[in-house]
């Protein structure tokens, strides 16, 4: 991620949870968006199989009503956070069985702000004092989202 990139991921931590985040969090927040954004292809991919189609579509994302929320909660931060084009560049994906639609992956960058912000938030519930996350408190709040989606 460039330099500019590093400052909105850090004023977009701040701006969501109050949080302080630095360059050093950004891998574990790149692979904490990967495997998030994966996890939800690979259900969506089930059930595009479910109903014999050979693409996922945007409607076969296992998207909750809390993540919808999140999502709505993105789009009022990315306006004066402006980092949609960031996200954009972590919408990379593995290969899968079905092909998500250009539909499907234009909402990844909103998708993963979505996530984005329910893990800010998340950090705050789970560990309210914390202002800097470190490795201990990055663990418990994924191994949160990996029982969840």
């Amino acid at each position: 991620m460039t330099v500019m990139g590093v400052s909105k991921f850090e004023r977009f931590f701040r701006a969501a949870a109050g949080l302080h985040v630095d360059k050093n969090d950004l891998k574990r927040y790149g692979d904490f968006v990967d495997a998030k954004l994966y996890d939800l292809l690979v259900v969506g991919q089930a059930s595009a199989k479910a109903n014999g189609r050979d693409t996922v579509e945007p409607w076969d994302l296992p998207i909750t009503k809390g993540l919808q929320e999140s999502i709505h909660r993105f789009r009022r931060l990315d306006e004066e956070v402006d980092l949609k084009p960031i996200l954009e560049q972590l919408a990379a994906h593995p290969p899968l069985d079905r092909t998500p639609t250009q539909e499907t992956e234009e909402r990844y960058p909103e998708i993963i702000g979505g996530l984005s912000v329910a893990l800010a938030e998340t950090f705050k519930i789970t560990y309210p004092d914390v202002k800097n996350p470190q490795t201990s408190h990055w663990d418990g709040v994924t191994a949160v989202f990996d029982r969840l989606l």
